[in-house]
């Protein structure tokens, strides 16, 4: 008899393993690094270019107009260097035209003393020397008032003092804390105050801004009514001296003291007839040595 299997009498069959799905990883990046900034890319290819030109230049003799050419690159390649120095001093309030002027002066002088084959990257050579330009223009051209050295590099460490401390305590420092950080009597604090205001001097005759009030001059000057005279006291007081002793201490006596004729007499011993006579010879000596009335 044949043996007949069902297939529900067939061995069961064995199930695929249940596999656990690995984890997900983050895609690797296979772009390339972001670029630099521009600002980054323009001042490396201002160095580059600064250090192509200066490799020129060293072959060039002075004067001639390819030497001028390279030197003229040079000056322009560089000029966002004085540009970057100037914005330091815009709290002076003077034109920035004027002070990328006078740092241009700077990094002129600083290519032409500029050696190459030092190592040293030229906007590092350079940068004191426009600096140093600009803050001789302020101390020598600007300032109204002459204010001694020592007396301006102690008010730039008053100005740093007072920013410090100004950021420390949320307010404006008085004159004793900033004369205890320096380690400086008050005195000087306030004398280089004062320095610093020293840049500009305001007219008087200029309007008051805001309040639309006269100038200055206006509001407190007045007209002195002795000032018509200062001329003729200077001329009276040079023509005495030319004049005998006895004749000045008359005269002194008679327009000075207001004694008359007698009082005098009786005060020098002589006659009031003498007394008149030295007056009269003392006016002809006084209009004779007139030289205006002559």
């Amino acid at each position: 008899m044949a043996l007949t299997v069902s297939a529900s009498t067939a061995p069961p069959q064995e199930e695929a393993p249940v596999q656990t799905p690995a984890p997900v990883q983050a895609p690797v990046s296979l772009q390339p690094p972001a670029p630099a900034t521009p600002q980054r890319s323009r001042g490396a290819d201002t160095r580059a270019l600064t250090q192509v030109l200066f490799g020129q230049l060293k072959g060039l003799q002075p004067g001639t107009p390819e030497h001028n050419r390279v030197r003229g690159a040079l000056i322009e390649a560089n000029l966002p260097l004085v540009r970057y120095a100037a914005a330091r001093f815009r709290s002076r309030n003077e034109p920035m035209e004027d002070v990328v002027q006078v740092g241009t002066i700077g990094l002129i002088n600083a290519i032409d003393r500029f050696d190459p084959d030092r190592g040293v990257q030229f906007p590092t050579f350079a940068m004191p020397t426009v600096v140093g330009e600009i803050k001789r223009y302020f101390r020598d051209n600007v300032r109204t008032v002459h204010v001694p050295r020592r007396l301006h590099e102690l008010w730039v460490q008053v100005n740093s003092a007072t920013e410090d401390l100004t950021t420390a305590f949320g307010r404006t420092p008085t004159t004793a804390e900033i004369a205890e950080r320096l380690r400086i009597g008050e005195d000087e604090v306030l004398s280089c105050i004062e320095a610093g205001r020293s840049y500009h001097a305001t007219s008087l005759e200029a309007a008051q801004e805001g309040d639309g009030l006269p100038g200055l001059l206006d509001r407190l000057g007045y007209e002195d009514p002795a000032l018509d005279g200062v001329e003729h006291r200077d001329l009276v007081r040079h023509l005495l001296v030319q004049l005998p002793e006895r004749e000045q201490r008359i005269l002194l006596l008679r327009y000075y003291s207001n004694l008359t004729q007698s009082q005098i007499s009786a005060e020098l011993g002589v006659s009031q007839m003498h007394v008149s006579r030295l007056l009269a010879r003392s006016f002809q000596r006084l209009r004779s040595a007139n030289r205006i009335e002559a």
